[in-house]
């Protein structure tokens, strides 16, 4: 597989509202511990309503099936995941109009959608936010195409990349969110937006992993 088309973005949707769905329970623990304790049941109920048919004309394309994900992540998912979540899928929608995306097509869409993030939030890497997944797994996406790497090859390199800066934002001091109000306490401490976006990215690499 060489190509992400409708089929493979919807596919990839709907494996990461099962994964969400899967890890509820660790992703609201983790967040209990230096946030709201929220972050799995609201990720949960996005993506539930992510994978339900929509009331428009069917996508035209990947890029049109993400930017209906991300609207619908907004107007569901509570908190600052819901808008953060949001535009990442908004921006990876914008950033790929064709019917069909490459390798390099996806990781200029998922370094789209890390600027889209930084954008809203102002978060950089080392401030225990999504962004300490999402930076680096966009970085692994780009080293694959410029490598001329396939599809599969290339999203398992950049889920690799987002579950190791997810692992290391455990001795990290929150920075950003409601995490950053403890302060050093927050040390120690694995972020949940890190957390949500490997698996996302994880969800990706295992439907282009299959034949």
């Amino acid at each position: 597989m060489d190509t992400l088309d409708t089929a493979v973005a919807a596919a990839w949707l709907r494996a990461a509202a099962s994964a969400v769905e899967r890890h509820e329970s660790e992703l609201t623990a983790l967040d209990a511990a230096i946030g709201d304790g929220d972050h799995g049941s609201n990720l949960r109920r996005g993506f539930t309503a992510v994978g339900l048919p929509g009331a428009g004309p069917p996508p035209t394309g990947p890029g049109d099936l993400f930017r209906v994900a991300g609207r619908t992540l907004i107007s569901t998912v509570g908190g600052a995941s819901g808008p953060l979540y949001g535009t990442a899928f908004r921006a990876i929608g914008a950033a790929l109009p064709a019917p069909t995306a490459t390798v390099a097509d996806l990781a200029g869409a998922l370094e789209a959608a890390l600027a889209a993030v930084q954008g809203l939030g102002g978060a950089m890497p080392g401030d225990k936010t999504m962004v300490d997944a999402l930076a680096p797994a966009a970085a692994a996406c780009r080293e694959a195409a410029d490598q001329g790497l396939g599809l599969p090859a290339a999203a398992e390199s950049a889920a690799r990349a987002a579950e190791q800066g997810m692992r290391d934002t455990v001795p990290l001091q929150a920075r950003k969110g409601r995490a950053s109000y403890l302060g050093p306490r927050s040390v120690g401490h694995q972020d949940p937006g890190a957390t949500s976006t490997a698996l996302i990215l994880r969800a990706l690499a295992e439907v282009v992993a299959t034949p």
